[in-house]
Order: C-alpha cells, then structure tokens, then sequence
C-alpha cells in the first residue's frame, strides 16, 4: 500500500504573543485569538515564516498591554490536516500553507526574520476582527 505524501514538508512557524522555549509544547485547549469565548480543539501553524508573524502581531494586539509578538519554529508531533479557516472549506487549495493539529507542536527556537506589519496594516486587522466579532462568523473548530 502507498503511503499518503504529507500535506507539508516546512519548515513550519507558530505566531503567538506568549514568551516560549525550546522544547516546550504547544497544545490545544485554549481561548482563541479572534473569539476569545470559543475554546480551541486545535492548535494551528503555517509553513509562511511571514504568516506566523502575522498571527503573532495580532496575539500581541488582542492581549494585555505591553504584549509582544513572537514566531517559532516548531514540529508537529503527530497528523494535521489544512485550517478549514483559510482553506479548502472558504477557498480553493491552500495557499496560506496554513495547518492544524490535535496534536502538540514543539518548540524549535524563536526567529525574529520575519515581515512587521505597519501601524496602519494592524489598525486594518483591528476593524476587520472587530467586524468578525459584530458578525458573529463562525470559527470551523
């Protein structure tokens, strides 16, 4: 029987506000960014340095004062499929390179090369979220 090819070779990056180390693990089971009343089965990253930068910028803007973004680069420890959020589901094919597991990511290390948003992108990211919020849009959890 062959065997599937993974979704993704990597490098893959997780962007969040929390300060980590290498080696600690990253799980599901939390509050999400972006609906902070949904707790999350899954625990998402992306193979776009970039993408996970975004997601950090916002993680640090939707939480306490004085919160900074961080990206790592980080392993799954077992199966993932494509975010259902960005993909597939909403649109065709995965361009983001954006995935989710059930299982633990571990930590490799922090990279600080990655793309800072300008003020005025995240005043954008701000509206949008807050128009998500009002809309009441589903998270696919």
């Amino acid at each position: 029987m062959a065997e599937t090819p993974p979704l993704d070779e990597g490098p893959f990056f997780h962007g969040t506000r929390a300060a980590l180390r290498p080696g600690d693990r990253l799980t599901a089971g939390y509050p999400s960014n972006y609906k902070p009343e949904v707790i999350m089965n899954h625990i998402y990253f992306t193979a776009l340095r970039d993408g996970a930068g975004l997601a950090a910028e916002i993680a640090a803007m939707l939480g306490p004062a004085g919160a900074r973004p961080h990206v790592y680069v980080v392993v799954p420890t077992g199966e993932f499929e494509n975010d259902p959020n960005v993909t597939d589901k909403k649109f065709p094919g995965n361009p983001t390179r954006s995935f989710r597991t059930a299982a633990p990511l571990i930590v490799v290390e922090e990279t600080t090369e990655w793309t800072r948003q300008s003020p005025e992108a995240l005043n954008t990211w701000r509206a949008r979220l807050a128009a998500l919020r009002e809309s009441d849009a589903e998270i696919i959890n």
